[in-house]
């Protein structure tokens, strides 16, 4: 008599492309034989569409995690649609036991979430979600009223008072088993690569997208950066930063892996305790960003400061003028080496150093006095790490119209900043050397720009 087949469980990756400390995938190999499912849903409501830079990472990612799961014997199964219709046709099969997943914190994401564990237990199949992507669940960290925080450094106070799990390994491998699997889709046939032109020969010379090449990167940054980021993050000429961002957006290592190995860093590197708390205080400016994004949905398209509704943006369909001003932002000819430098970087290699992306964000919202979501959507099309919730957060941050942000009347000075964090202009020479006619009068438009916030503040009333 045959054996009666065992029923299946299914992990649904999304933003969480790793193995290690992935609690989704933990449980379900714990449970009994696994498969994974990645789908590309960009049909279900709200759910915003990968930028250009975003789909060639997500192509090479998808390589990687294959590659990662058959080491541990789990297929990777691909399908595009939206989740809802493609899991109701895996639960007819009838060979599904249980699905798991890491939970999203987008409104949109978690209303998609909620329908399908509605929807899944309606077909008598048991979900099951997992706290893997933040330090901490957004609901957990409120204020004293029962808010969310505003304001980083009492949130980043509250986070360090609260005790965090200690990552997970790598399941166990699974023996091959003979069970039957649902029908998987061709990556290529998703044509998340550009052909015409290709201009992914940059991204793929800078990037390596996928779990080891995050797991080297953290030893790396570990070995040879951590000692010294509180002097040299700052610096986009010197090697000074993780650049784990990108590994951190998609999942290929998550923030408590990286939180713990920072801690036992600081232990066993006393000297280097300085670095590892600022680098740590990076992570958790990420976290903030999500927390933002959680008690405030309209983050992504709002301004979260609502007296900046009734400020003067400027937008490229008012005229030739301003489309062209934003025209020369993007191409990076704006005459200010270390904007045009940033965005040269950001073309070339799908990223930016943190410091250059406050200083072009600011040149775009202040000087060229253009609404912030015009920025906000070029980096979410060109930025390998741009998520909904850091890259909202840290353009409104910037403009003045977000949570805990930088105040209005603080204009970065291109021409300062360089000579600050790029003394030798090495930074610059690399990605900008040939110098375009200023875009804009740095004193008059920083001029301007504090006279329309002035004007905005009168017609307040305040």
């Amino acid at each position: 008599m045959s054996q009666p087949q065992q029923a299946l469980q299914l992990v649904l990756f999304r933003d969480d492309l790793r193995t290690v400390d992935h609690p989704a995938l933990h449980a379900a190999r714990d449970a009994g034989d696994t498969v994974a499912l990645y789908i590309l849903d960009e049909q279900s409501p709200g759910i915003r569409p990968l930028g250009g830079a975003a789909r060639w990472w997500l192509h090479q990612a998808l390589l990687s995690l294959r590659e990662s799961l058959d080491d541990l014997g789990i297929p990777l199964i691909l399908r595009r649609g939206p989740a809802a219709r493609i899991l109701a046709e895996l639960s007819q099969d009838g060979n599904l036991d249980e699905v798991h997943w890491n939970r999203r914190y987008g409104e949109a994401e978690r209303a998609v979430d909620a329908e399908l564990k509605l929807q899944l237990r309606g077909d008598g199949i048991a979900a099951h979600s997992y706290s893997a992507a933040l330090l901490h669940e957004p609901w957990e960290l409120l204020t004293q009223n029962g808010t969310g925080y505003k304001v980083f450094t009492p949130f980043y106070n509250s986070l360090r008072a609260q005790e965090l799990r200690p990552p997970l390994p790598a399941p166990a491998p699974q023996q091959r088993q003979g069970f039957p699997l649902p029908p998987s889709e061709s990556l290529d046939d998703w044509k998340l690569l550009p052909t015409t032109p290709d201009w992914s020969e940059g991204l793929a010379a800078t990037w390596t997208p996928g779990e080891p090449a995050a797991q080297k990167r953290l030893a790396e940054t570990l070995s040879s950066i951590a000692q010294d980021y509180a002097e040299h993050h700052d610096r986009p000429d010197l090697d000074g930063t993780s650049a784990l961002s990108p590994a951190l957006r998609w999942g290929h290592l998550s923030a408590h892996q990286v939180w713990d190995e920072l801690s036992k860093y600081a232990v066993h590197s006393p000297g280097a305790a300085q670095g590892a708390a600022a680098m740590r205080r990076q992570v958790a400016w990420r976290d903030f960003c999500w927390h933002l994004n959680y008690h405030h949905p309209q983050l992504p398209t709002e301004n979260l400061r609502s007296e900046f509704d009734d400020f003067a943006w400027a937008w490229p369909a008012d005229g030739d003028e301003v489309a062209e001003k934003v025209a020369r932002w993007q191409r990076g000819q704006t005459g200010f080496g270390l904007v045009d430098a940033g965005m040269a970087q950001l073309w070339r290699t799908g990223w930016m150093h943190n410091r250059v992306r406050m200083v072009t964000a600011s040149l775009l919202v202040k000087n060229l006095a253009v609404h912030w979501k015009v920025g906000e959507q070029w980096f979410w099309d060109t930025l390998v790490d741009a998520d909904v919730a850091c890259n909202s957060a840290n353009w409104q941050w910037v403009a003045g119209s977000g949570a805990d942000a930088s105040p209005y009347f603080r204009v970065f000075n291109p021409e300062l900043q360089a000579k600050k964090f790029d003394p030798r202009g090495s930074y610059v020479a690399r990605y900008a050397p040939l110098a375009a006619e200023p875009l804009v009068d740095l004193k008059e438009s920083r001029e301007q720009a504090l006279e329309a916030y002035s004007e905005m503040k009168l017609r307040q009333g305040k």
